[in-house]
């Protein structure tokens, strides 16, 4: 007999997993709506220093985002594997620079792990923790216990109030 996961109430979504430096994150593969290589953005006056610059995607002006930098951490180096993703927060379109898209997982809310009750510089950025099993060449290996990915919560990024300004 086959259960439908649905059915029982287990939620089941595609989370897009990135680096930056030697971290793991996730965002919800609803926000995204696509991935570009790294083109160097047109800089503005006046916008704080986590905003690249902004791009124009399809006739639609964008700002591009440092997502290390918006976390408080040292800039990306721009290299090969450097590429935007482009995300939907709130209706708007904003452009993150990360170092490399590593994968598309399916992951269960049930898996979702509360982020950890710690004083970081920004309340509510982390939306949670999940575990990922690690592959090579698509293969899952065996007792691993995979790796640790912070899933992030983009609107709490709060860059659409700084948005307006870049575009």
């Amino acid at each position: 007999m086959t259960t439908n996961v649905e059915s029982i109430g287990v939620a089941e979504r595609k989370i897009v997993t990135f680096t930056l430096g030697k971290q793991i994150f996730g965002i919800d593969m609803k926000s995204l709506i696509e991935i570009r290589e790294w083109d160097e953005p047109t800089p503005l006056p006046s916008v704080p220093a986590f905003i690249r610059g902004v791009t124009n995607l399809r006739g639609t002006v964008v700002p591009v985002v440092g997502l290390s930098e918006r976390l408080g951490w040292e800039p990306s180096v721009i290299h090969a594997r450097s590429c935007i993703l482009v995300v939907n927060i709130g209706g708007k379109q904003a452009g993150f620079l990360v170092d490399e898209v590593a994968d598309i997982i399916p992951i269960s809310e049930n898996d979702i792990q509360p982020a950890p009750d710690v004083e970081i510089g920004e309340q509510g950025v982390i939306a949670g923790l999940v575990q990922v099993r690690n592959k090579i060449h698509g293969a899952e290996i065996e007792n691993d216990s995979g790796t640790m990915v912070l899933l992030l919560d983009l609107d709490a990024l709060n860059v659409t109030r700084h948005m307006d300004m870049a575009a």
